[in-house]
């Protein structure tokens, strides 16, 4: 891939459903200040982008986080990181896939009228029409990813040049939404739940790292095509925001299951409006199209390694791609998608992925960096002298990690303890399968030493 493929591969991901879901949620937890929330969204993506750069810049191999935990915890505990880090992953993205089709479902609904069961049905239908998408070539998916894209960013623009021009804005709509807020601690509560939905709609920037070995000059690409997604989209989004606050006021869009319909219908009429829900139907599947794309390297990744189980080792014996974790992910967000609620699964994805993925990640580089230091010598992270290695080390690492921590604790107490839940029972599947593997090999050794 390409870097325009590989950044068209980030912000499908990105975009999504999601801030067409999310929008109006987060303007109910923050009232006029709506316009924070997705600030601190842009503000932890662009922190991160730093730890993913620097990462994904200088192993770029299948499988993204996989690899950068194995390599910066080291032999023992890197195992363990990794190993947790593929469990969640096995969890976490068919929530990702299933968040996706309720979105994908719930805008439906807007052209034609669906009750509950028929959500259901459009949304499991799709996840199975997107795995039959994705069961090719990875250069055939590089073409249809821009193709994807531009649909994405055309619809975007469609909506802030609309918001814009608009004859009849509403008033002081600008001032409002750009008003300071008071910082008390009841707005420090809110934008920590706001930004749940806020960085849930920015998550994707690193899709790249899961397909590093797949992309050209990743060394370069790979931070470029991040950075670059992180920058549009943030722009896009605030824009998006205030076109939307200035064709209906925060009160009323607070309240609205179609906020995207809703703004093209008061600007252009109901034609136009089945025409971007039309197109926002679109980039929701292109947003999964891209999701699934990337996770389904992860399974394989690990498997390959001798860390995960076998079976997501195979590859497809003609067209060369890791079919099984395919198939097995796509079949969990199939089900996932016809037993969950939107709000629940956004929150659920991160808060399954923050402590192991971003947290222990960001830890990671400093481990990277202190262990070339002790050894004085380049290690494989760093050997090459065109690797992205990221500015002002380690503020941006410590930045990171408090942010999460923050959005962390901000998902709520049922959230969190479903994220620990999965923890422990990772480490319990994976101290069972060490001990299976020791069984076994003591086993042949002594079968061995009979004959």
């Amino acid at each position: 891939m390409s870097l325009l493929q590989a950044t068209s591969i980030n912000m499908i991901d990105m975009v999504g459903i999601g801030p067409f879901v999310t929008i109006p949620l987060v303007i109910g937890m923050m009232g006029s200040h709506f316009l924070w929330a997705w600030l601190l969204g842009a503000t932890i993506s662009f922190v991160d982008a730093f730890i993913w750069s620097e990462l994904g810049s200088a192993n770029p191999k299948a499988g993204g986080s996989y690899n950068f935990l194995k390599e910066a915890y080291g032999t023992k505990w890197g195992k363990f990181f990794s190993f947790l880090y593929v469990w969640q992953t096995c969890v976490q993205a068919p929530l990702v896939i299933a968040s996706g089709a309720i979105g994908f479902s719930q805008y439906a609904s807007f052209i034609f009228p669906l009750d509950e069961w028929g959500k259901k049905i459009l949304s499991g239908s799709i996840v199975i029409v997107l795995v039959i998408l994705l069961y090719r070539e990875i250069k055939t998916i590089g073409k249809i990813s821009v193709i994807l894209w531009l649909s994405v960013i055309a619809t975007i623009v469609w909506i802030i040049i609309g918001g814009i021009s608009y004859a009849h804005p509403v008033e002081n709509w600008f001032s409002s939404a750009v008003e300071l807020p008071d910082f008390s601690s009841m707005f420090f509560v809110a934008i920590g739940a706001a930004s749940v939905k806020t960085v849930y709609s920015y998550l994707g920037y690193y899709n790249v790292c899961h397909l590093g070995g797949e992309i050209k000059n990743p060394e370069r690409n790979i931070p470029r095509s991040i950075f670059i997604s992180v920058a549009g989209i943030a722009v896009l989004y605030l824009l998006m925001n205030l076109s939307i606050t200035r064709v209906i006021p925060w009160q009323e869009a607070q309240h609205s299951e179609f906020i995207v319909s809703s703004v093209i219908a008061t600007i252009y009429g109901n034609q136009a409006a089945l025409i971007a829900t039309a197109l926002v139907l679109l980039i929701a599947f292109s947003s999964l199209f891209a999701v699934i794309l990337g996770y389904s390297r992860i399974p394989y990744a690990a498997a390959v390694d001798g860390q995960f189980f076998k079976i997501f080792a195979k590859l497809h014996p003609t067209k060369n791609f890791p079919y099984v974790s395919l198939l097995a992910l796509g079949a969990v967000g199939f089900v996932f998608s016809l037993l969950f609620r939107l709000g629940d699964v956004i929150t659920a994805v991160l808060a399954m992925r923050i402590m192991i993925q971003f947290v222990a990640q960001a830890i990671g580089v400093i481990l990277l960096r202190k262990k070339n230091e002790a050894d004085k010598i380049s290690d494989s992270f760093h050997s090459n002298k065109k690797t992205f290695r990221m500015p002002l080390y380690p503020l941006p690492v410590f930045v990171a990690i408090v942010i999460w921590i923050f959005i962390f604790i901000s998902t709520g107490t049922k959230f969190m303890i479903s994220g620990g839940i999965m923890i422990a029972a990772g480490s319990l599947v994976f101290l069972l399968r060490n001990h299976f593997q020791k069984t076994v090999s003591s086993n042949k050794i002594d079968q061995d030493l009979k004959k």
